[in-house]
Parts: structure tokens; C-alpha cells; sequence
């Protein structure tokens, strides 16, 4: 007679073993036609699932996250289906769940088209119309590796092959197709419904090894409702448009070569743009207090083996050995540095808290499939500070830290932040007493804020808790830029110490903190946010002065050469090209400002303004245009 408690505390016994759907039914019968799967003692399982102790049931439908997922789970599944349907001889490899979608690896020897994607399309629907049963099967693992070895996988035979001896394994069948998989699933193929759309097709390597085969990945979105789906699709077509790899081309920014892959080549616009955030941090930071640093980007081996980071990102990290036999390595981070800026001369309790910035060029290994124009790079600039506090001054700085990360968001038009807060995990290094403390001063830090938090139980660092700052973009996407994270273990492993008020020597704690994270990445985000339209007082390049023909080329020059002294950024175009030509060409380039002069302008001692956030033009007097527009860039830096 099992007993079942729901989610609100309510319960409900049944006479016999019972499975998760007729629980939903026990419910309601509404629930029941909504249900995709269930947790039993917070595990996922399948409606078919059988119950037969007590034990906490939770019902999901496609409007819980675990629900969707779900569906993109047995979405991925028809593609293969869908696939081997059409193209007979195609090897399946893995299909997981990614954000908004799924994918599935492919082995066959010609390439997929965008004609194929419809017709693997077309063909999943027909799946979705038969509604064949789900079902699931468990077999011992030599069976699984025999069978599909006959069948022709081999890459789901050498899947089951590095299951442990002795492990059985989960076999879902959608009707007779039939794959390898954990699960849980719905209860037909009919219940995933049409709302899918198979997006692109890629290569990828089999296990992410550039030594084995490219297979061919196809990707997908699926979702509950075609209201959804028309939405994210919607969303998709808006990204393209703001993509900052194809605005940065038609602004002028930057670009990419093979001879450094992941490297960043600015031009002289992309390079201001970078500055100007660099100038704008930097008097952030010296108003709150912060000494800016700079350290050296070759280290020795020796630190990085005892600051642990030899160990944990040795095989991210760039080195070189010299004549002498000695290994450096180009530093993937900060931190280190700033702790032997830190050890010099004796420091005291009252020197603390002690904040440490630093614009430090880093420089990481990632593969080359990984990269994607400055928002995945190998060599970027962090906005790394590290402050050095007592215990009792952690809640302190952590407040300050939020607050200031947040307002300079706010400055940058991003005011939809999402925090996410992540505590110990189960193997974690320092004493549980300040564990305590660096945990209650995050939290208490991410309250104040006011803004909406997620907890992740257990996704600490090992050496203290953190908080990821996730920015919401104009179109609805995510970006976790900034981050905060108390260390316990640093300090100490590196020999930091300071006097503290009894005249005993003490740790300090580390806090971690950076606002962009990577200005490269921050920057790509800014692009895609603006859409390249930048606010004036960030946009590299804030106005050109385009004379309507030579007769009026001097005056251009006047007006360009005062604007310039009041702190605009600013361009004369003297090309042999027709006004609606520089306009055109300028205004693909998001110029901010376009000051047309011509005889109405010289007799009045005037500019036309024509601005890119409203396609408007007005005519204003030169020394009210000079007053207005340079109090916009003043605004900034107070």
C-alpha cells in the first residue's frame, strides 16, 4: 500500500503498486492529459514507471523545465529515427539536450543538405502522426554491445563498451527504432507534437577528438506550443541581424586570422570602443577605492604547481621551456599575481581591505571548434580584482562588490540581472566556521539586491561560494559575465598573511571579482545588444561631419576640429562621393551623429544633425550642438 506525498504536502495511499500516470489521474484527469513525466524521490521517471513503496511524487507537464527538456529529449530521438528512416546505413552516435534544443551526431559518408533537413523534417511529423508507444527495456550490457555491433553501430556498441562490467542498460524503443538512452521519455511519439524545427547542420568529431571522424551534427529546437516556437524562431532571425562577427566587419572593429586563431585583430574604431570601457572602469574602480596593478603574463611553473592551478588547467595553459630547461607558462589567469603583489611588505589588519585591479591579458587553450568570434576567444582581457579581507569583512565587501557591479550594468542599459548563488560542495577545502560566514555574506549580499536569485545546492568552487551575474540582452538571451567567489585556499597556499590587532599572523580571505568578465566577450555582447546602435558616450566613433560639396570643406573642417576639442570623437568625410552615398555608407556603420554643413550652415553658424537612434534631422547651432553633446560624454564619467 504505497503512500504517496505530493509536492504541497498532501498525500495519497493506493491499495497496490501504482504507476506515475495513474497517480496524475488519481490527481485529475486534467493533469493526467498534460503529464510528461514525474520524480519519484527527486529522481526522473517515466509516467510508465511502477511504485510500489512510499515515497514524495512530483508531477511535471511541458510547462516545468523538466517537462520541456523532456520533449527536446524525444525530439532528438525522432530525428535519428527520422534519419535512418530516409537514409538507410547511417550510424547514430549521441543526441543530448542543449539550451533551447537538442543535436544528434551522425556518421554518413555524404553531407547533409538544407533539402534533406525538410524531408527529415517532414519525416518526423509522420512519426508524430503514427504515436507509437515508448517503451523501455533493460538489458545486460554484453547483450546491448552484441546487438548493436550486428546492427552496424559500432559507435553505440563503443558507448556501451566503456559502461562498466557488469552495468545494465537502458534501452528505449519509440515502436521497433530503438537507442540507448537513461531516459525518462514521454509515452508516445505522439505526444511531442510538431513544434519543432531542425535549425542547422555541422560537423563535429566523434568524442570531441580531432584525431577520429567528423561526424555531422544536426541541430534542432523544440518546444511545447507553436506560439513558442514561432517566438524563439523570431528570436533566432533577430540574433543573426545583430550578429556582432557581421556588424563588427561592417563597423570597422575588428578581425580574425588562421596565423592566431581565437586572438583578437582591432582596428582602430573596435580599439577606442575597447579603451573607452577601459577608461569608464578604471574611474569606476579608483572611486571605490580599488589600486590598479599590472603583473607579469610569463610565470614559472613552480607557481602555478602551488597555486593548484598547474593541476586543475594544465592542459589549458600555454608554455615554454627555455635553454636553461626552465618551463613557464603564459598566464590563463590573475589571480596568482595578485597574491605576490599582495606578499610584499608586511601588511596589517588595518591595511585591510585590500582591492587589487588589474586589465590582465590572459591566454587559455580552447579547441578550435569551441571558438566563435569574441564571445569564445584564447587570448582575452579580464577586469580581475581581487580583494584581500578579514572574516568579519566579507559581508562588507560583498555588498559593496553587488552594488557596484549592478550600478555599472545599469550605466551599460543592462537592468534585467539575474544572480545565480552556488554553496559548498561535498569536496571543498577549508574550515566549515568560515564556510558559514563566506556563504551567509553572498547571500545576504544577492537579498540586497532585491533581484531575482537561483540557488545550485553543491556548485561552489572547492575553495568558497560564488555568484554569477547573468545579464538579459534587448531580444531575451542570457549572458553570465560578471562573477563573484570567496576563496578560502589561495592565500594560504601561496603564504599570504597579515598582523592582525593581537600581533598574530592570519590568512586573509580572497575574494574573486570581476564585472565583464572578459572585455573582448563584454564587448560582443554590448554589439549584439545594441545591435551595434551604441549609446553615444560608448560608441567608438560619435559623429562625422560631411560637407554637401568642396565649396564647404573649410567649414566642415572648422566644425570637425571644434567638436573634437570638447571631447567628441569625431570624423571629416572629404571623399568625392554624392551626400546620399557618405550617408548610406556612415549609417551602415552606426555612426551616432551625422553633422551635414552646407550654405544653410555656414550663414548660420550651424549643423543638421541626422541622428542613427531616430533617422531625424535638425538643425542646431554649432556652439548649443558643442554644449549638449559634450555634457552627454561628461555624464558618463561622473
Amino acid at each position: 500500500m504505497p503512500l504517496i506525498t505530493l509536492p504541497d504536502g498532501n498525500t495519497i495511499e493506493f491499495p497496490n503498486k501504482v504507476t506515475g500516470l495513474e497517480v496524475a489521474e488519481k490527481i485529475s484527469k486534467s493533469l493526467s492529459k498534460q503529464a510528461t513525466i514525474i520524480s519519484v524521490n527527486e529522481e526522473l521517471k517515466d509516467l510508465s514507471f511502477v511504485i510500489d513503496e512510499d515515497c514524495s511524487v512530483k508531477i511535471f507537464t511541458s510547462k516545468d523545465k523538466e517537462g520541456l527538456e523532456t520533449i527536446r529529449h524525444d525530439t532528438a530521438h525522432i530525428t535519428a529515427m527520422a534519419v535512418q528512416e530516409l537514409f538507410p546505413g547511417t550510424q547514430v552516435t549521441i543526441g543530448p539536450i542543449i539550451e533551447n534544443g537538442f543535436y544528434y551526431d551522425f556518421s554518413r559518408k555524404e553531407p547533409f543538405t538544407e533539402d534533406d533537413l525538410n524531408k527529415i523534417e517532414n519525416k518526423m511529423k509522420e512519426i508524430v502522426d503514427r504515436d507509437v508507444p515508448t517503451t523501455r527495456e533493460v538489458w545486460k550490457r554484453d547483450k546491448a554491445i552484441s546487438h548493436f555491433k550486428d546492427k552496424g553501430e559500432i559507435y553505440k556498441a563503443e558507448i556501451i563498451e566503456s559502461i562498466p562490467q557488469g552495468e545494465d542498460v537502458s534501452i528505449y524503443f519509440h515502436g521497433d527504432w530503438h537507442d540507448l538512452c537513461r531516459g525518462p521519455h514521454l509515452s508516445s511519439t505522439g505526444k511531442i507534437g510538431k513544434f519543432f524545427k531542425l535549425t542547422k547542420v555541422s560537423g563535429a568529431y566523434w568524442r570531441g577528438d580531432s584525431n577520429n571522424e567528423m561526424l555531422q551534427r544536426i541541430y534542432g529546437t523544440s518546444w511545447s506550443s507553436q506560439k513558442d516556437l514561432d517566438e524563439y524562431l523570431k528570436r533566432i532571425e533577430e540574433a543573426e541581424k545583430r550578429d556582432h562577427r557581421k556588424l563588427g566587419k561592417e563597423m570597422d572593429l575588428f578581425h580574425f586570422r588562421e596565423e592566431s586563431p581565437g586572438s583578437v585583430f582591432w582596428h582602430e574604431k573596435g580599439w577606442k570602443l575597447f579603451q573607452k570601457l577601459v577608461a569608464y572602469m578604471r574611474a569606476r574602480q579608483e572611486k571605490a577605492g580599488y589600486k590598479e596593478v599590472n603583473t607579469p603574463e610569463i610565470l614559472d611553473r613552480s607557481l602555478w604547481e602551488k597555486s593548484g592551478h598547474w593541476e586543475k588547467y594544465g592542459e589549458h595553459m600555454y608554455t615554454s621551456q627555455t635553454p636553461d630547461e626552465k618551463i613557464f607558462a603564459i598566464k590563463p589567469m590573475n589571480c596568482p599575481g595578485h597574491v605576490q603583489v599582495f606578499n610584499q611588505g608586511l601588511k596589517s589588519y588595518r591595511d585591510l581591505p585590500l582591492r587589487i585591479s588589474e586589465f590582465g591579458k590572459v591566454h587559455r587553450y580552447e579547441p578550435s571548434g569551441a571558438l566563435h568570434g569574441l564571445l569564445r576567444v584564447r587570448a582575452f582581457t579580464q577586469d580581475d580584482a581581487h580583494i584581500f579581507c578579514t572574516e568579519d569583512q566579507i559581508t562588507s565587501e560583498c555588498l559593496i562588490v553587488t552594488n557596484l557591479i549592478l550600478d555599472i550594468y545599469k550605466d551599460l542599459g543592462f537592468e534585467d540581472v539575474i544572480l545565480k548563488y552556488s554553496d559548498r560542495p561535498d569536496l571543498r577545502v577549508g574550515d566549515d566556521n568560515v564556510w558559514d560566514k563566506a556563504e551567509k555574506a553572498l547571500l545576504d549580499a544577492v537579498k540586497a539586491s532585491k533581484l531575482e536569485y537561483t540557488i545550485n545546492k553543491g556548485e561552489g568552487a572547492f575553495y568558497g561560494p560564488k555568484i554569477e551575474f547573468v545579464l538579459r540582452d534587448a531580444i531575451g538571451r542570457d549572458w553570465q559575465c560578471g562573477t563573484l567567489q570567496v576563496d578560502l585556499n589561495l592565500p594560504g597556499r601561496l603564504e599570504a598573511s597579515f598582523v592582525d590587532k593581537d600581533g598574530t599572523k592570519k590568512i586573509p580571505v580572497m575574494l574573486h571579482r570581476a564585472l565583464f568578465g572578459s572585455l573582448e566577450r563584454f564587448i560582443g555582447i554590448l554589439i549584439e545588444n545594441y545591435a551595434g546602435k551604441f549609446p553615444f558616450w560608448i560608441a567608438p566613433l560619435q559623429a562625422v561631419v560631411i560637407p554637401i560639396s568642396e565649396e564647404f570643406d573649410s567649414y566642415a573642417k572648422e566644425v570637425n576640429k571644434k567638436i573634437i576639442n570638447v571631447g567628441i570623437s569625431s570624423e571629416v568625410d572629404l571623399k568625392n562621393h554624392n551626400l546620399n552615398y557618405k550617408i548610406r555608407e556612415h549609417s551602415l556603420s552606426k555612426i551616432p551623429l551625422l553633422l551635414i554643413c552646407g550654405k544653410k550652415e555656414v550663414d548660420s553658424n550651424s549643423v543638421t544633425i541626422r541622428r542613427l537612434d531616430t533617422n531625424k534631422q535638425e538643425n542646431m547651432e554649432l556652439n548649443l550642438f558643442l554644449k549638449t553633446f559634450s555634457a552627454l560624454n561628461k555624464a558618463s564619467s561622473n
